[in-house]
């Protein structure tokens, strides 16, 4: 299995390497128009169609190639757009760009890019780069007006797991709980402030001027990115490493449509749906993904239905409290609101895992100590994400 990550560093951009960036830019937006205008749906025909009529631009031919795949991409995320809702504007590719998967080689710690033919540019790599590519296949190389990023790849063998671990993701914290007992909960409040923090500053700023306006956003919104990206980074590595060193698979919700719940209108004060709105809840899933993925842990998605409103033990419906409380009347007791829903979350992986057993999903049985026949017995019915 392929596992693929990338890294990125800063650098310094030449008048050559400008002239370069702005033709792809601008070779991506020919593209996209040809797309639109052709009503195309698939790489192989964008590029049959716009292959050619990028000849005119004066840069080697293999940049052709990129472009059009750089369209294609965002041509598609256009019509999903579309489909989710009305009024998307078409798309426009406005900042500098460049992608080069043939022509790029990486010669004693720099990395050179051909700007024309047998005419290059070179671009020192750092020392944290040159080692996280160390003994690695590299795959691409993408740059902005400020930014290099290498993508490269590794050959995994995928774990067979011994047991899972499940995560329930909140706005606050991050709740694991693993098919062997353990617990452990991470604190994201000061993600939160943080988002609240950059939200209130960009809110003070009253002056009417577009350009001075798009400034401070920008910059408080680096700040947020940046911090938050810190603590993200931090708590999926962590979990990652735990279910590495017990050889433990990762089950998460498969939320979908969680924006939908806090548009203006529901009922919910601005704040409130600000809040839930900065909810990073697809970049921790989306980090805990690609680095399990480089480890070979496998990843298993399950449905969030009832999760939080059943409990783990003995599946009767539980009552929230306050506190992130809640009462199960069949066990008549309190417990922890996110350590219930992990529990759940472990509890539905391994019934449709091959670590599944008979004995593992009897919540919600007629009878207690009575087995649901072809919903207890060990299955594979959910496959793990690659």
């Amino acid at each position: 299995m392929q596992a693929f990550k990338s890294v990125k560093q800063s650098y310094a951009l030449s008048p050559e390497l400008l002239t370069v960036l702005d033709e792809f830019r601008r070779m991506v937006n020919d593209c996209i128009r040809i797309g639109l205008t052709e009503n195309v749906t698939s790489m192989k025909t964008l590029s049959k169609k716009a292959y050619h009529e990028l000849a005119g631009y004066d840069v080697p031919t293999y940049y052709r190639l990129t472009a059009i795949s750089k369209a294609a991409g965002i041509l598609r995320n256009y019509r999903h757009a579309l489909r989710r809702k009305l009024g998307v504007k078409k798309p426009y590719a406005t900042r500098l760009m460049l992608v080069d998967c043939y022509g790029f080689r990486i010669i004693n710690g720099k990395l050179r890019l051909p700007i024309k033919t047998r005419e290059y540019v070179y671009i020192p790599l750092n020392t944290y780069v040159l080692r996280s590519i160390e003994d690695h296949t590299i795959r691409s190389v993408s740059l902005t007006a400020c930014t290099v990023s290498v993508a490269f790849s590794k050959e995994v063998a995928q774990m067979k797991p011994a047991g899972l671990i499940g995560i329930d993701r909140n706005l606050d914290n991050v709740t694991i709980a693993d098919s062997r007992g353990s617990i452990q909960k991470y604190d994201l409040s000061r993600a939160t402030k943080i988002k609240e923090n950059c939200r209130q500053a960009k809110m003070g700023f009253k002056r009417n001027d577009y350009r001075i306006r798009k400034q401070v956003y920008a910059k408080y919104g680096g700040i947020q990115r940046n911090r938050v990206g810190s603590i993200l980074h931090n708590t999926s590595a962590d979990i990652v490493k735990q279910a590495k060193e017990k050889q433990l698979g990762i089950v998460m919700e498969n939320l979908k449509g969680v924006r939908k719940l806090y548009r203006k209108g529901n009922g919910r004060g601005r704040d409130y749906r600000a809040r839930m709105n900065s909810w990073s809840f697809a970049e921790l899933q989306r980090q805990i993904e690609y680095k399990a993925r480089w480890e070979g842990i496998p990843i298993y998605y399950v449905n969030p239905f009832r999760t939080s409103s059943v409990c783990a033990k003995c599946g009767s419906v539980i009552t929230e409290c306050a506190g992130r409380k809640v009462y199960c009347p069949c066990c008549d007791g309190l417990k922890d609101r996110d350590e219930n829903a992990a529990l759940n979350i472990v509890n539905a992986g391994l019934r449709f895992s091959l670590k599944g057993v008979a004995s593992e999903a009897v919540k919600g049985n007629p009878e207690r100590g009575k087995a649901i026949p072809g919903a207890d017995a060990a299955q594979l019915t959910l496959q793990p994400k690659r």
